[in-house]
């Protein structure tokens, strides 16, 4: 098959991306392992341990693989961006959570797309599918596919659709040629990105220091809330602005696909620390959000309520203080305190 017959089928399988590249180690590794040395990676040890060394080859994965097929969906909905919603009483949740979990629809569709191309080619073919959990660097091979380039704020931005895109890969044993060379970077000189971000976590460009993004903070971070960075916002769950003000989102491509249709928009701060944890696991059911655990949600909420500036939070932060959950307790006193 070629690289535009793939291109048709992941277009029949509900992708608006899709390119080729070869199954051969991605020339930039050594950012990826200059970035780990450099700690940027925090306490995510699924990027440091060794599955670190498995990124180097796609065919770690998959021994047989000759190509990688790369595929993109666009999930931004017709909503306000972070950067132009100003409710202090309301949470903000990442964009890319606000829908099902992405990582099931990407699946069901690449598994599609595989069925097709074994249609066409042969039963025997050998694959594997990669949506973002695989150890595979993942915007790099999207590169090379001719997606896109990965930006200043390491996010990977296609000058037609933008950086709301989910990525996903499906490894085959096909040799494909590609058709289409590496997207040019064209951020140019801007970098509103880097001067947006409020805990200054990308300190250069196409570096991005984990260990201070609201996204690290809010979904990865397990434990007690750091020190610094405390200039948060009333994120509880991921953060958009360094996509929200990106000058390619401008007039960014936006999908009617249901499964990424917003459930919770901006929900009430005091509505979510209301929440028991059953309550909890029913609202964000088959979301990205349930990543963040009950405990974790609960000290986020607690952390924007106090960043918030707004005293009707004072009796939620008071009944959250009193958790038997010492991570939600500690978080609540700090609300406390920021409230004065």
């Amino acid at each position: 098959m070629t690289a535009g017959e793939i291109c048709a089928l992941a277009a029949a399988c509900g992708f608006e991306l899709a390119g080729v590249a070869r199954a051969l180690p991605a020339a930039d590794r050594n950012r990826y392992h200059d970035w780990v040395a450099a700690g940027h990676a925090g306490e995510m040890r699924y990027l440091t341990d060794r599955r670190a060394a498995v990124r180097d080859d796609p065919r770690s994965l998959l021994p047989s693989a000759r190509s990688i097929i790369c595929a993109g969906k666009v999930y931004n909905t017709p909503w306000p961006y972070s950067t132009r919603f100003d409710d202090p009483g309301r949470a903000w949740i990442s964009r890319y959570a606000w829908g099902g979990d992405y990582h099931l629809e990407m699946r069901c569709s690449l598994e599609r797309l595989d069925a097709l191309i074994r249609e066409r080619t042969s039963p025997d073919m050998e694959s594997k599918i990669c949506v973002d959990t695989a150890p595979l660097l993942e915007r790099s091979y999207a590169r090379l596919a001719g997606l896109g380039w990965i930006g200043k704020n390491t996010c990977l931005i296609n000058q037609r659709l933008g950086s709301w895109v989910f990525l996903g890969e499906l490894l085959v044993s096909l040799v494909i040629e590609p058709d289409a060379p590496p997207a040019p970077d064209r951020c140019g000189t801007c970098t509103r990105c880097i001067d947006a971000c409020p805990t200054g976590a990308i300190p250069a460009p196409y570096t991005l220091d984990s260990r201070r993004c609201i996204s690290y903070l809010t979904i990865e971070l397990r434990g007690a809330w750091p020190e610094e960075p405390r200039d948060t916002g009333t994120h509880v769950f991921g953060c958009d602005i360094c996509q929200d003000v990106c000058p390619w989102n401008r007039r960014a491509a936006v999908t009617a696909d249901p499964a990424f249709a917003a459930a919770h928009f901006a929900p009430p701060l005091e509505e979510l620390a209301g929440l028991s944890e059953t309550e909890f696991g029913t609202m964000f059911i088959g979301t990205p959000v349930s990543r963040a655990r009950y405990s974790g949600f609960l000290r986020n909420v607690a952390i924007a309520m106090g960043n918030s500036g707004q005293a009707k939070f004072r009796e939620a932060l008071s009944r959250l203080a009193a958790s038997d959950d010492s991570v939600v307790a500690e978080a609540a006193r700090r609300g406390l305190e920021k409230l004065g």
